[in-house]
């Protein structure tokens, strides 16, 4: 029974050990064309292998790649791609910018801090206020993230009063920043077609109860007539 210990390393172990042997198989032939053309036929089982390749651009030059690393780049092949090198394949990325900065309020995150800094920046009283309903609607929405207990305004007010040093004051009780847009505001025109259908509506009521009554009493006169044409007929 041959073990897993005694065999070589697979170095691309996403397209599985059999591949692996047909890749240490290629370095074997000796005929460069035979290998060229093993070489492609592994590429097209590497192809259906891992299918979510295709999504990507140029898909065929990265299954060249991985070819070549497979083969822990000793692959001699006049393959349509330029061979890599193995620092290029194995080149470490470069470490992320973290910030170093000391954020306070972290359980704010650093968004509140800006937008705090933004709103305290803003000379515009208007604005100023709405920025602080905004900043007091966010930490209400942080803390019941973080309590099960109901938030309190005040609480919220007096919080925002010490992180601004007094220049912000949130106000509680049902504030709302006004918005002038014509969507909003009532459009006379619709109302006096309103009124004027209404007024149609009783007319044409009323006009039909006449017609109604009319027509009863027109009816009425016509079944006297017939009565006193059939009596003189007789």
């Amino acid at each position: 029974m041959e073990y897993n210990t005694s065999r070589s390393k697979m170095l691309m172990p996403e397209y599985g050990r059999n591949v692996q042997k047909m890749v240490e198989y290629l370095l074997t032939i000796e005929d460069p064309k035979v290998r060229l053309r093993n070489a492609e036929a592994i590429i097209e089982l590497m192809t259906t292998l891992a299918p979510h390749l295709k999504t990507i651009e140029d898909y065929k030059h990265k299954l060249w790649d991985h070819l070549y690393q497979m083969t822990d780049f000793r692959l001699n092949v006049d393959s349509p791609y330029p061979p890599p090198t193995r620092e290029e394949i194995l080149k470490k990325p470069e470490p992320l910018p973290y910030p170093d900065e000391n954020t306070r309020n972290k359980h704010f995150g650093r968004n509140f801090n800006a937008l705090l800094e933004r709103a305290l920046a803003e000379p515009d009283p208007e604005r100023k206020q709405g920025f602080t309903q905004a900043l007091g609607y966010y930490m209400k929405l942080a803390y019941t993230n973080w309590h099960k207990e109901p938030v309190h305004d005040d609480m919220i007010k007096n919080e925002l009063a010490e992180l601004s040093n007094g220049q912000l004051v949130y106000e509680t009780g049902g504030y709302r920043v006004q918005v002038e847009s014509n969507r909003f505001k009532p459009n006379r025109n619709n109302n006096n077609n309103n009124n004027n259908n209404r007024n149609y509506k009783g007319n044409q009521g009323g006009g039909n109860r006449n017609y109604g009554s009319g027509s009863g009493g027109g009816g009425n006169n016509y079944n006297k007539n017939r009565n006193k044409y059939k009596n003189k007929n007789k």
